[in-house]
C-alpha cells in the first residue's frame, strides 16, 4: 500500500519532471576542481548487499560536467553524500579543495570569490562576512540573509533566516557548492538568492592526522588540526582550530576557536547514521563603522584610544553617563575607550538516518539543534540573548520509469522553530562595555513548516526536465517591551508592541537542460523564492527606535535563467548564465542613526528588478600554466518605491529607476597560476591574483558612492609527498595580500538619505558625514603557513 501510494506520487511529479539532486548518491572517479552550472553527483560508500550504484539519476541518465582543468586530489568515494544539491538546469559551482589548499585561507572571503555570482563584505567580526549570491545579502546590515547555508547537508541557517560565517574555517573543508538563483522550492524560506553547502573532508581521505599553522602580519596566528579515519563501517573526521590576531584596525583584536566533527556509520546494509557537531566560540573587539569622510581621514582608526585625544577621523559614540537617559549628560567615546565587541558561542548538533526500502526507494530523517548565544556591546547599545532552534525534516525519494523514461520523484516535509529571548541595554562610559539600563526586551517564536515535492524525467538522450514546488507556513509571534526613563532617578515607562502573524508562501520552479553534443550544454530555468521578515525586524522604526513595524510583508522573487557550458576540450571551459529576477516587497535594510537603540531597520520596497550575467572561464594553455576567472555583472533597480523622510514634516521621494544601494555592478576575480608537475622542482607553484570590485551607491537617492578597488595578491607554495614511515606530506606556502597596499572599503552598509527643513535632499557632501557604514579593508599583509600530514 505504502509503495503504491509513493509510486503514484512520484509518477505525477515526474510528468513535470526532474530529480532532486539531494537524493543522488553516486560513485565517480575524481571531483573536478570547479564544476560549473552542472549538478554535482554525491557519493556513497560501498554497500554490503543490494548495492545501489546510483541513488538518483543513473550516469547515462544525466549529462556529465566536462572535465575540469585540475582534478581534486580527494577521491570522490571518500566524499559525503550531501542532503541537498541543485537540480539539473540550475546554475551551480563546486569549488574543489585544490582551489584553496595552497594558500592561507582565513575566511570564506578567501574561497568563495572563485565562484561567479558571489560577493562578500566584511561583517561585525573577524570571520563574520556578509555573503551574497547575485547581490542577495548586500542590502543587509550584518550577518547573512537571503540565502540558505548547509554544512555537510545540515542547515546552519537558523529558522529566522540568519546565518553567520564565524564558525567557518576553510581549512576544514574539501569542497563548497554554490547554488545560484531563487531556490525556495527546494530550500524553503529565505532561499531568494540560492544556497551554499560546505563539505568537510571525509575520514578516509584524511587517513591519519594533519597539523598546520599560519602566521602573519598584525599578530595573526592560526593553529589547526585535522584527524580522520575509516575503520570498518565507521568513518569519522575531526577538525579543530585556534585563531587569533591583533587586528589591522584599532580595537579589532580577536580570539576564536572552532570544532567541526562528522561521523558516519553504516549500521546495516540498508541504514546509514550520520552525526554532526560544530562549536565556535568568539571573543572579539569591534571598531565603530565610519562615515565616508572618516574613512578617507583615518581608515584604520589609528590614534583612537580616547575621544579627548582622538586623531582626526576617529569614530565616536555618545553614551549616557547615567546609563539610562540624557539628564546626566553624555560622553563621546571611541570603540577602544568603551570596549565595544562580541563574545559569542554557536553550537550545532545534528543527526541523520537514511534507510533504503529497496534499490529504488530511500527514506531520510534529519534533526538539528542549533544554539546561538550572544553578548554584543557593539555601540551605544548592547545585545545579549540566547536563540536555540530545532530543525526537523523527512523525505522519500523514489526512482522508477514513466512511459519508458527514467524518472525520480521526491516528497518531503519539514518543521523548524526558533525561540527568541533577547535584551538590548545601554552601554555606559567607563570601559569594558559597562552595562547600563535595559532598553528593550524581545521574546517570541519564529516557526516554519511545510512540504516540498519534485519530479525529474529524462526525456531522451539530449533533453532533461525538472519541476518542483514548495509550500510553507511561517508563524511570527513576539512581544517587544521598550523602556524609557524619566528624570534623574529614571522613572520607567514601558511601551509594549506585539505581533502574531501567519504567512503562507508557495514556490514553484521548472527547468530544462539540453545536451547538444559533448561540447555544449544549454540550460533554461524559471523559479521563485520568498523570505519572511524576522521577528526582530517588526519592532524597529526608521529612526532606529523601538516601535511598531509589524506591517512588513514577505519578499518574493520570480527569476528567469538562461545559460550554457562550453568545453571543447579538457583544457578549456567557459560557462555563462544570464538572469532576470522580479522582486515584490523586497526587504531592504539600512543603517539607523548612530546612538539609536538599534543599529539598522528594515522596510519593503514594493517592486524591484535584478538582472545580471555570471561568467566563469578556465584555460590550461600549457601543462603547468592555468588561467581562471570569475566575473559577475549586476544591475538592480527599484521600479516602484516612494520613500518618506521625516524632518519635522514628512517629505516623499520617488525612487523608481534608482539603483538599489549596496550592489556593486562589476566584480572580478582572475588568477594566473603555475605548478611544476615534474623534475627536481616538482610541487613548486605560484599564482598572481586580481580582485576587482566596482564602486556602488550607498543611499536610495543615488547621491553617494563607496569607491571601488583593485587588489593584487601573490602566492608561492610547495607541496612535497614524503615516503617516511610516519610522514605523508609536507606543505609550505607564503602569500602577500594587497601587494600595492591599497586602502579600500571592505564593507559599506546602506545609509539613509536626509532632508533640509525645506524638504530638499541633502547632497553627497552632507551624506559623506553619515557614520555607521564603513569598515576598511586589509592593508598589505604577509602570511606564511605550513602543514604536515602524518600516517
Amino acid at each position: 500500500m505504502f509503495r503504491s501510494c509513493l509510486l503514484s506520487s512520484a509518477s505525477a511529479l515526474a510528468l513535470l519532471a526532474v530529480c532532486d539532486g539531494a537524493a543522488a548518491q553516486t560513485a565517480a572517479s575524481t571531483l573536478p576542481a570547479i564544476t560549473v552550472d552542472a549538478p554535482r553527483q554525491a557519493q556513497a560508500g560501498p554497500r554490503k548487499k543490494r548495492a545501489v550504484a546510483h541513488r538518483g539519476t543513473p550516469r547515462s541518465f544525466r549529462p556529465q560536467p566536462a572535465v575540469a582543468v585540475i582534478p581534486s586530489p580527494v577521491p570522490t568515494e571518500s566524499l559525503l553524500a550531501t542532503l541537498h544539491q541543485a537540480p539539473i538546469g540550475q546554475p551551480q559551482t563546486t569549488i574543489g579543495r585544490d582551489q584553496f589548499d595552497n594558500r592561507p585561507s582565513f575566511s570564506v572571503a578567501d574561497v568563495l570569490r572563485d565562484s561567479p555570482g558571489i560577493s562578500v563584505k566584511q561583517g561585525n567580526g573577524p570571520r563574520d562576512f556578509g555573503i551574497s549570491i547575485r547581490g542577495s545579502n548586500a542590502r543587509n546590515g550584518f550577518g547573512i540573509r537571503n540565502l540558505v547555508i548547509f554544512d555537510d547537508g545540515f542547515p546552519v541557517t537558523q529558522p529566522d533566516g540568519l546565518s553567520r560565517s564565524d564558525l567557518i574555517d576553510p581549512h576544514a573543508y574539501g569542497a563548497i557548492d554554490v547554488i545560484r538563483g531563487p531556490s525556495s522550492a527546494l530550500y524553503g524560506n529565505y532561499a531568494t538568492g540560492g544556497a551554499l553547502n560546505f563539505r568537510t573532508r571525509r575520514g578516509a581521505a584524511i587517513n591519519g592526522f594533519e597539523y598546520g599553522s599560519d602566521a602573519g602580519s598584525y599578530g595573526y596566528f592560526n593553529n589547526y588540526l585535522t584527524v580522520g579515519q575509516k575503520t570498518g563501517n565507521f568513518e569519522a573526521s575531526l577538525f579543530a582550530s585556534d585563531t587569533r590576531s591583533d587586528g589591522y584596525t584599532g580595537n579589532t583584536w580577536f580570539n576564536t576557536q572552532t570544532v567541526n566533527f562528522l561521523g558516519t556509520l553504516q549500521a546495516t546494509p540498508d541504514d546509514r547514521l550520520t552525526f554532526k557537531l560544530i562549536n565556535n566560540t568568539l571573543d572579539a573587539r569591534l571598531a565603530i563603522r565610519s562615515s565616508l569622510n572618516q574613512f578617507d581621514a583615518n581608515p584604520f582608526q589609528r590614534g583612537c584610544a580616547t575621544a579627548a585625544t582622538a586623531a582626526p577621523g576617529c569614530g565616536t559614540v555618545s553614551l549616557f553617563n547615567n546609563g539610562f537617559n540624557t539628564v546626566a549628560g553624555t560622553t563621546p567615546t571611541t570603540a577602544e575607550q568603551a570596549g565595544f565587541g562580541r563574545t559569542d558561542r554557536r553550537t550545532i548538533v545534528g543527526g541523520r538516518w537514511e534507510h533504503d526500502f529497496d534499490n529504488q526507494t530511500t527514506w531520510r530523517n534529519q534533526f538539528v539543534f542549533d544554539d546561538r548565544n550572544i553578548s554584543q556591546p557593539t555601540g551605544a547599545t548592547g545585545a545579549i540573548g540566547d536563540y536555540p532552534s530545532y530543525n526537523l525534516m523527512s523525505d522519500i525519494v523514489r526512482r522508477s520509469q514513466i512511459f519508458g523514461m527514467d524518472a525520480t520523484g521526491y516528497l518531503g516535509v519539514f518543521y523548524n522553530t526558533l525561540s527568541w529571548s533577547g535584551d538590548t541595554y545601554r552601554v555606559m562610559p567607563g570601559g569594558n562595555a559597562s552595562r547600563g539600563w535595559l532598553v528593550s526586551n524581545l521574546t517570541g517564536m519564529h516557526t516554519n513548516y511545510g512540504a516540498r515535492a519534485r519530479g525529474e524525467i529524462q526525456i531522451n538522450e539530449s533533453w532533461s526536465a525538472v519541476a518542483g514546488i514548495g509550500w510553507e507556513t511561517t508563524h511570527l509571534k513576539g512581544v517587544n517591551t521598550a523602556y524609557t526613563y524619566a528624570g534623574p532617578t529614571g522613572i520607567p515607562t514601558t511601551t509594549i508592541n506585539s505581533v502574531d502573524r501567519q504567512l503562507q508562501n508557495t514556490a514553484p520552479e521548472f527547468a530544462l537542460q539540453y545536451r547538444a553534443d559533448k561540447d555544449w550544454l544549454f540550460r533554461a530555468r524559471v523559479a521563485t523564492g520568498y523570505g519572511t521578515p524576522q521577528v526582530g525586524n517588526l519592532f524597529v522604526l526608521p529612526n532606529g527606535q523601538n516601535g511598531n513595524n509589524t506591517q512588513l510583508n514577505p519578499q518574493r522573487n520570480l527569476g528567469y535563467d538562461l545559460g550554457f557550458d562550453w568545453t571543447p576540450d579538457p583544457t578549456l571551459r567557459i560557462s555563462a548564465t544570464g538572469f532576470y529576477e522580479f522582486f515584490r516587497d523586497e526587504l531592504v535594510t539600512q543603517a539607523a542613526p548612530l546612538g539609536a537603540p538599534n543599529a539598522s531597520y528594515t522596510f519593503n520596497a514594493p517592486k524591484s528588478e535584478h538582472r545580471g550575467v555570471e561568467l566563469l572561464a578556465q584555460w590550461r594553455f600549457l601543462p603547468s600554466w592555468r588561467v581562471t576567472a570569475a566575473y559577475t555583472y549586476l544591475d538592480q533597480i527599484y521600479t516602484s518605491y516612494t520613500e518618506n523622510i521625516n524632518n519635522g514634516a514628512t517629505f516623499s521621494f520617488n525612487r523608481a529607476g534608482n539603483k538599489i544601494p549596496g550592489i556593486s555592478p562589476n566584480e572580478l576575480t582572475a588568477r594566473l597560476s603555475y605548478d611544476q608537475l615534474s623534475g627536481a622542482l616538482q610541487g613548486v607553484g605560484a599564482f598572481v591574483e586580481l580582485q576587482w570590485k566596482d564602486a556602488f551607491y550607498m543611499d536610495n537617492a543615488n547621491l553617494l558612492k563607496a569607491p571601488g578597488y583593485e587588489l593584487v595578491n601573490l602566492n608561492v607554495h610547495y607541496d612535497k609527498p614524503l615516503q617516511s614511515e610516519y610522514l605523508k606530506s609536507f606543505h609550505l606556502y607564503f602569500e602577500v595580500r594587497n601587494v600595492f597596499d591599497k586602502t579600500f572599503v571592505a564593507s559599506a552598509n546602506n545609509i539613509a538619505n536626509t532632508v533640509t527643513a525645506a524638504g530638499l535632499q541633502n547632497p553627497a557632501s552632507v551624506l559623506a558625514n553619515t557614520g555607521g557604514s564603513i569598515y576598511a579593508g586589509q592593508p598589505r599583509m604577509f602570511i606564511a603557513g605550513m602543514r604536515l600530514a602524518f600516517r
